[in-house]
């Protein structure tokens, strides 16, 4: 069987760097076989003179990298890329996709879940945002920037020397509002560690949450208007009745499966010494039971929503049912 190929998807207000980072990528000396999927819409296409207008064109460049333009259906480009793959006529081992800047990731992100054939050769390693440090306050004003910003795994900051130190401050602890899950990282004209791109796993079914425990800080400068994107991390030290769990997540994706964008849980379950795991986006999720609980550790139950306009008192409620005891929440 063969080993599936990590996809990383890139993501972002438009000016927010995407393109010259895609261009660090491809051009620095890694010794990685990375492919990269652009399409038309991007600011400053990397090759676009050498790649034409076909629907869809691919190139192998010099240090090996593998870039194809799409002008079209997102999955075409990934079986494209398969076939020469498997005809060897291109090689790579990575692939990251590059969304427009007014492009929603759920659809690119779904393509993983959804298509069978795709999802046993690629697996979806996490989505990366980049943020404008100067233009932030005027692009999350917008709704699909905030959804951009809550899909993340990892949120990359941009043109930060470029911006007054208590204006980066103020908006890192804004994204942490929207996004507590995401790491926050600087980016400098393009540059960063590889390592802070690839082999994030956000969406591997394990017991790391990702979460800031720690309480957010008051900002220095409040947004215009609240945020549409939340996150929202419940918790409890008693023990779970998975069937009411069940019910629970049924009717919380019936109703809002369209609002949670991300979400992840690490469970303690009734009668069971194994940690069960979940996540998902939108409506479409998975779970497993992972590790055993080891002696002396603290059995706690953690939940965490990055979700739309979040029904913050309606899942509260919902979660309390889950077992007799109250649930406190963060």
């Amino acid at each position: 069987m063969q080993t599936p190929i990590p996809v990383t998807v890139l993501t972002g207000f438009l000016g927010a760097g995407k393109t010259t980072l895609l261009k660090h990528m491809l051009k620095a000396e890694h010794g990685l076989k990375i492919a990269v999927i652009e399409n038309e819409f991007s600011e400053a296409g990397i090759d676009s003179q050498l790649l034409g207008d076909e629907p869809v064109q691919v190139m192998t460049l010099a240090n090996g990298c593998v870039c194809c333009s799409i002008h079209g259906d997102l999955t075409r480009a990934l079986y494209l890329l398969l076939e020469r793959l498997d005809a060897g006529e291109i090689a790579f081992d990575r692939l990251v996709i590059e969304c427009t800047g007014l492009a929603d990731p759920a659809p690119v992100a779904q393509t993983f879940f959804i298509d069978e054939e795709l999802r046993e050769r690629y697996i979806l390693d996490g989505i990366i945002t980049l943020v404008d440090a100067v233009h932030a306050e005027l692009h999350l004003t917008q709704a699909i920037a905030q959804a951009q910003v809550g899909f993340a795994d990892r949120l990359l900051l941009s043109k930060t020397d470029l911006a007054e130190p208590e204006v980066v401050e103020a908006l890192r602890e804004r994204l942490a509002r929207i996004n507590g899950r995401a790491a926050i990282r600087v980016v400098e004209h393009g540059r960063i560690d590889l390592a802070e791109l690839l082999d994030v796993r956000g969406f591997n079914l394990n017991p790391e949450l990702g979460i800031s425990l720690k309480p957010a800080l008051r900002p220095l400068l409040k947004p215009a208007t609240p945020d549409r994107i939340s996150t929202l991390v419940l918790r409890t030290e008693t023990p779970l009745d998975i069937d009411r769990l069940s019910d629970f997540m049924n009717e919380l994706l019936e109703e809002h499966g369209k609002q949670l964008l991300r979400y992840k849980g690490v469970l303690n379950i009734a009668g069971e010494e194994r940690r069960l795991v979940f996540q998902g986006v939108l409506k479409l999720y998975g779970f497993d039971w992972d590790a055993e609980w080891q002696d002396g550790e603290t059995r706690e139950s953690v939940m965490v929503f990055i979700a739309d306009e979040l029904p913050e008192e309606e899942i509260r409620t919902g979660f309390e049912a889950l077992s007799c005891e109250g649930v406190r929440s963060i």
